[in-house]
């Protein structure tokens, strides 16, 4: 069994109008290892900014963060904890 690990992960939204549903799909998806989320509009540069709090394996992780930096227009980093 492997053990959860806890990570923050900052997602960039650059279209929000043609991502935004992808995003939610699989931010609810894996919304059994999330935390919390933060999402701001930052209209001035055209973007929108989402933080999360996830507790899971670092496979759960990868695949939601695999699965967000699919998406055109979505960038996604993350710093997990040991």
């Amino acid at each position: 069994m492997k053990e959860n690990r806890l990570a923050v992960v900052g997602i960039l939204v650059k279209n929000r109008k043609t991502s935004s549903d992808m995003v939610n799909h699989i931010l609810s998806e894996f919304g059994d290892i999330i935390v919390g989320r933060m999402g701001i509009p930052y209209r001035e540069k055209g973007i929108s900014v989402i933080a999360l709090i996830i507790n899971g394996t670092t496979d759960e992780i990868g695949a939601l963060t695999g699965k967000l930096g699919n998406i055109d227009g979505v960038k996604v980093r993350s710093a997990i904890t040991t």
